[in-house]
């Protein structure tokens, strides 16, 4: 087996790999990325629009010219599995040199399996919303964290009287940390958090956690659920009426979980993100006629999770069209004078986060409306 590839654009070497129960090419002609995205598990209901707008990217950065005069190409690996098996299956991809970056979105226990093995050996540009924090060498992060997405958004909600906040979010490390953070970001806002409840991803069963918020004096909810568990919660919170007395506040709710959920089941229900579909600008309109022009009007709903993938691919090519070489430390070493084109305009590195808007939405039957820029 070959070694990984140089960052100089070396003469073609080809050899072949097992990734997985997959066979791949290692083609020194082109600049492979690992696309991490939920195959499986309950993220994997928007793991189709991850895909396609990062398809859509690579073709675009393609039709451009490419990276360092090569074309881009996607290697996908399921990010649904279990982190271990994910970190195992990235690493032997960038051990044989088949991928010279790694982006994707993927939940936070995942992020934190691959990146030690990874992150100072090829660039990796994370593109889901998660607690914050993250320092490893070689990691970029599109996203948002939640001292500006979660923190505005409790106290614009203050504003409208919302007071007494009930957590409800998946057992793992996003959930557990931004809990942490809600409880100082209520009373930052006059208000309190009266209680919170962790629950196994792929969770069927919320009988006991409904309880626990009709027995409490909430009059919101904050939910950090993933996926298929948030469409559950939803439709199980809004059978038990719950939705007549507490709005709930998502910082993980796009348009392919709305639909999902199902519009007698989103009343009072806001999201917070740095994008959503319905968003009126030049750019936006631009990347939904792209998008429905390649896949169809047939395609899976554009949302926030998808359409981080998409910007996961060009904030990857910029950072090595503008270190000259895929070594990720000179990668690393230009990164704050990078910028990037997308659906939310022109966007710049700061200290390896992506500076961005927030916005605050609500539910409209199947669709979120913008009220508030955060």
């Amino acid at each position: 087996m070959s070694g990984p590839a140089s960052g100089n654009g070396s003469p073609a070497a080809t050899s072949s790999i097992a990734a997985g129960t997959s066979w791949l090419t290692v083609d020194r002609g082109v600049v492979s990325i690992a696309l991490v995205f939920p195959m499986r598990g309950p993220a994997g209901m928007f793991g189709p629009s991850c895909e396609l707008c990062a398809q859509l990217a690579v073709e675009e950065v393609n039709n451009r010219g490419g990276v360092l005069g090569r074309q881009l190409r996607l290697i996908p690996v399921d990010g649904g599995a279990p982190p271990a098996e994910v970190a195992a299956e990235v690493e032997a991809l960038v051990s044989v040199g088949a991928v010279q970056g790694v982006t994707g979105w993927h939940i936070s226990s995942v992020r934190q399996a691959v990146a030690p093995r990874i992150a100072h050996r090829v660039p990796y540009v994370y593109t889901a919303l998660y607690e914050g924090g993250e320092r490893t060498e070689g990691v970029f992060l599109t996203s948002e964290t939640p001292d500006a997405q979660l923190r505005p958004a409790m106290r614009a909600l203050a504003d409208l009287g919302v007071r007494r906040w009930f957590v409800v979010g998946n057992d793992y490390v996003w959930p557990r940390r931004t809990t942490q953070a809600a409880y100082r970001y209520a009373r930052g806002s006059g208000g309190r958090v009266v209680g919170h409840h962790f629950l196994p991803l792929e969770t069927h069963d919320y009988a006991e956690v409904l309880r626990r918020i009709e027995h409490s004096d909430a009059d919101a909810v904050l939910m950090l659920l993933v996926g298929a568990d948030a469409v559950r919660f939803n439709r199980a919170f809004a059978r038990s009426g719950l939705d007549q007395r507490c709005l709930r506040l998502s910082t993980l709710m796009d348009e392919n979980m709305l639909l999902a959920s199902g519009a007698a089941n989103t009343a009072r229900l806001f999201s917070t993100a740095g994008f959503f579909a319905g968003l009126v600008t030049p750019e936006n309109l631009d990347f939904h006629g792209a998008f429905a022009r390649r896949f169809g009007l047939e395609a899976p709903p554009l949302g926030s999770l998808g359409e981080s993938c998409y910007e996961g691919v060009m904030l990857l090519a910029a950072l090595i069209a503008k270190a000259g070489t895929l070594d990720v430390r000179a990668v690393e070493a230009s990164a704050e004078v990078v910028s990037y084109d997308g659906p939310r305009g022109e966007l710049r590195l700061r200290r390896r986060h992506v500076r961005q808007r927030i916005y605050l939405a609500e539910a409209d039957g199947l669709d979120f409306t913008v009220v508030a820029e955060l």
